[in-house]
């Protein structure tokens, strides 16, 4: 049994198709683990599965939101919900679609032991992406690469939405400063965590193409992921 207390957000919208199945995986692959689940009121009835499961077991929460807002704004309302539970001291972050493998938990809690954050990486040995079509590694490659260089952020993948958070990260980031609300996010709250002094690792994963439901990425994601990285190089979002 892992000695930190780790609790699993999953941002979602309309993946009843994934989510009992993938909190049973979660909750096999660590004992304790709690799952927050952010819920941006699915019409699929998303939130309804979890109330059914949350009911038999207490370590499932749910918390639900008025509509889509932005995964970058279900991430913030996750964090501040796992900062008032006293009896969480680390927070992950990672999809509802099984892109990231709930096998890999028990590697990102033994480099705790080393790192302040833990970043699931799919450029640490070579390139680990399964069922993407060449012109999308390339673009997801190329845009690594391109807000790594800006940023300046010591990881091989800044782009990735798997990553763990030490509690005490989490509580020096100024959380109502994120100003980021799509997938640069996940940019964002690495390079504030860099910023902050924290220490920043990675572990290998295998990415795996959505096994049910559609991609959520837009074309505003797209241009807010390309300003926010010349945002934070030139000191533009507020400490």
């Amino acid at each position: 049994m892992s000695a930190y207390r780790p609790l699993v957000i999953i941002p979602t919208y309309n993946e009843a198709e994934n989510i009992e199945r993938l909190i049973g995986e979660v909750t096999r692959s660590v004992e304790g683990v709690k799952i927050l689940i952010v819920d941006d009121n699915s019409p699929d009835g998303t939130s309804d599965i979890v109330r059914r499961i949350s009911a038999r077991n207490q370590n499932v929460l749910l918390e639900t939101r008025p509509g889509k807002l932005g995964l970058g704004t279900a991430y913030v309302h996750g964090f501040k919900r796992a900062l008032s539970m006293p009896d969480v001291d680390c927070v992950f972050g990672m999809d509802a679609d099984f892109s990231h493998s709930p096998q890999y938990l028990p590697d990102f809690l033994k480099a705790l032991d080393e790192f302040d954050v833990v970043v699931g990486s799919r450029y640490l040995s070579g390139i680990s992406v399964v069922n993407w079509p060449i012109r999308r590694l390339f673009i997801s490659f190329f845009a690594n690469n391109y807000a790594r260089v800006i940023t300046g952020l010591p990881v091989r993948d800044c782009t990735s939405g798997f990553c763990c958070y030490k509690r005490d990260v989490l509580e020096r980031i100024n959380l109502d400063a994120v100003r980021a609300r799509g997938y640069s996010f996940l940019v964002e709250m690495k390079y504030r965590a860099h910023k902050g002094g924290f220490k920043i690792g990675e572990v290998p994963i295998i990415f795996f193409e959505r096994r049910s439901g559609r991609t959520k990425m837009s074309k505003f994601d797209i241009l807010e992921a390309v300003l926010t990285v010349w945002r934070l190089r030139l000191g533009l979002y507020a400490k």
